[in-house]
């Protein structure tokens, strides 16, 4: 009885870090709510690491719904937009967190050719294809595969099968997804997938974090990103098929910058993808974003060629978050770790064509810090 009393008490403790407490706690990943849907079950996990920081992720949209670090005074607050529930997820949201797929961003026309054949995508971007379609992964129920602790690190994974032609894909495409948590205040995503077909595949996660414990807008955060050019695009958002030196222009991050004077010159948000400064495939370092209020530290690190840098400009006070929060303008900046948009189109980008035999792999980290006062 008595040592049933202590593992609640640990439990117990380890739940009030993640909320904000103090107090020492140990490595763990559980099962912590589920709801069904038709047949299927959709359920949420949370890990938690030794120095409290807590991760949920659902199987829904393999998405990452909750991110709670500590700021350089101890206190423990949300940085990623979401929900509570898993309901929530199920309803209209900017696919807060999810994984995109089969190809997240762009391709023009909703088009493209492979080994002399001609493939058509869904038009739902004004003509052109956009991060999977209406019906893409981020609506998609994956397969929880297994969740455990190992060493220094809490792991949850999940799998989905996508079928021949789902979105107008060929092959049948057989994705792994895990999410692990470190005790060093690091959540890795670590991608495989293989295909029976020659196809494509660019995947990305589409977390929106803010610093500042989502309590206002992400304007004051200092943004560097360790790359000198980007991939400008068209009145439609399509790549050129060119790239472009940062030097002098609003998208220049080879410093640390403010985005406020800049958002406010331009009238809107950063829609834009990066070419990293980086070896292909290997593990780099891709951007560092501070809030010099709080103290929190935000490393990204990829495999990835690119980076889309993204701060939406569109009002968000629709969403009730964490909490009960609301959210708005400006509220949330992304990192989405991708090959470039419309590469299929571009032979002269990094190519994004997977065969039969081959691996996709992909690994990016979202390493948490604090600056001292």
């Amino acid at each position: 009885m008595k040592v049933c009393i202590v593992r609640a008490l640990i439990v117990i403790s380890c739940l009030l870090v993640s909320c904000g407490q103090t107090a020492l706690c140990r490595l763990s990943v559980s099962k912590d709510s589920s709801i069904r849907r038709g047949s299927d079950t959709i359920e949420m996990f949370t890990l938690v690491n030794a120095s409290g920081m807590c991760v949920k992720v659902t199987n829904y949209a393999a998405s990452l719904t909750d991110v709670s670090v500590p700021d350089k005074q101890g206190h423990f607050e949300h940085v990623v937009l979401g929900f509570d529930s898993l309901e929530c997820y199920l309803g209209r949201h900017p696919k807060l967190g999810a994984t995109v797929g089969r190809f997240a961003n762009r391709i023009k026309n909703a088009e493209f050719r492979l080994n002399g054949q001609t493939y058509h995508l869904e038009k739902n971007s004004k003509g052109h294809f956009i991060h999977g379609g209406t019906n893409g992964f981020n609506h998609r129920i994956f397969k929880t595969d297994t969740f455990y602790v190992v060493k220094d690190t809490a792991v949850v994974v999940f799998k989905y099968r996508s079928v021949h032609l789902e979105g107008g894909f060929p092959g049948n495409l057989e994705l792994s997804m895990a999410y692990k948590l470190t005790d060093h205040n690091e959540i890795v995503l670590e991608y495989t997938a293989t295909t029976d077909k020659p196809t494509i595949v660019n995947l990305t996660n589409h977390s929106y974090f803010n610093l500042a414990g989502c309590k206002r807008n992400v304007l004051n955060h200092i943004y560097r990103i360790y790359a000198d050019s980007i991939t400008p695009v068209d009145s439609m958002g399509i790549p050129t098929g060119d790239l472009m030196s940062v030097a002098g222009t609003v998208y220049d991050f080879t410093s640390s910058q403010s985005v406020e004077k800049r958002v406010q010159k331009m009238g809107k948000g950063y829609d834009v993808n990066y070419k990293l400064n980086k070896f292909p495939n290997s593990l780099e370092l891709a951007a560092i974003v501070v809030e010099p209020v709080s103290g929190r530290v935000l490393k990204a690190y990829t495999t990835e060629p690119g980076m889309q840098f993204y701060i939406p400009n569109s009002n968000m006070d629709y969403l009730v978050g964490h909490a009960g929060r609301k959210y708005g303008k400006y509220y949330g900046f992304c990192l989405e770790m991708q090959h470039f948009p419309d590469a299929p189109n571009n032979p002269q980008f990094p190519a994004t064509s997977l065969l039969p035999g081959e691996i996709y792999r992909q690994v990016t980290i979202y390493k948490f810090e604090t600056i001292s006062e």
